[in-house]
C-alpha cells in the first residue's frame, strides 16, 4: 500500500497541579479548552471535544500519524501554561500536573465519550477527580502504584 492510513481516536485526561482549582472562572475554562483544541489541532490531533472542570481536563481527539501522543501533550501543556499565566493573579502560578491519562475509543463510542466530557460539570456532583482516574485505569486494565499518579 502505497499511502498511510490511520484514524487513532484517543481519550485523553490531565489535571493542574496537586488539582488546585485554577479554571473555577467559566470563561478563563472555556479559553482554556479552546486553546488546547487550537494546539491538538495544530498537530493534526483534531480535538473532537474538550472539556472539565475547575482542576482538569478532557480531550477526545483524533492521534496525528506523525505525531507521538507524549509530544502532543507535552507542547499543549507547556504552551497553555505559558498562554493562562498572562491573564494575571492566581493563573500567574498555574501549572498542569505531569503525567496524563490516555485512553483508545472506538469509533462506535465516540458519541458516548463526547455526552461524557460534556457532563463534566454535573458528573463531578459524584465522583472526584481521583475516583474517576482510577475508575478509568481499572476499566482499562492499566497497572499503576497510587503514590505515583499524583502530583
Amino acid at each position: 500500500m502505497s499511502q498511510s492510513l490511520a484514524k487513532i481516536l484517543v481519550h485523553i485526561i490531565f489535571s493542574t497541579k496537586n488539582r488546585y482549582p485554577f479554571l473555577v472562572d467559566e470563561q478563563i475554562r472555556k479559553e482554556m479548552h479552546s486553546y488546547l483544541a487550537k494546539i491538538f489541532n495544530e498537530f493534526n490531533s483534531h480535538a473532537l471535544i474538550v472539556g472539565g472542570i475547575e482542576d482538569h481536563v478532557h480531550i477526545l481527539c483524533s492521534l496525528a500519524k506523525t505525531e507521538t501522543l507524549a509530544k502532543i501533550i507535552g507542547e499543549s501543556k507547556r504552551s497553555s501554561s505559558l498562554w493562562i499565566k498572562n491573564k494575571g493573579g492566581i493563573l500567574e502560578k498555574f501549572k498542569w500536573q505531569k503525567g496524563y491519562g490516555a485512553f483508545s475509543i472506538s469509533i462506535s463510542h465516540v458519541d458516548r465519550v463526547r455526552k461524557y466530557i460534556d457532563n463534566q460539570k454535573d458528573h463531578h456532583k459524584k465522583i472526584s477527580f481521583q475516583d474517576e482516574f482510577r475508575e478509568f485505569l481499572e476499566k482499562y486494565q492499566i497497572e499503576y502504584d497510587e503514590k505515583y499518579i499524583w502530583d
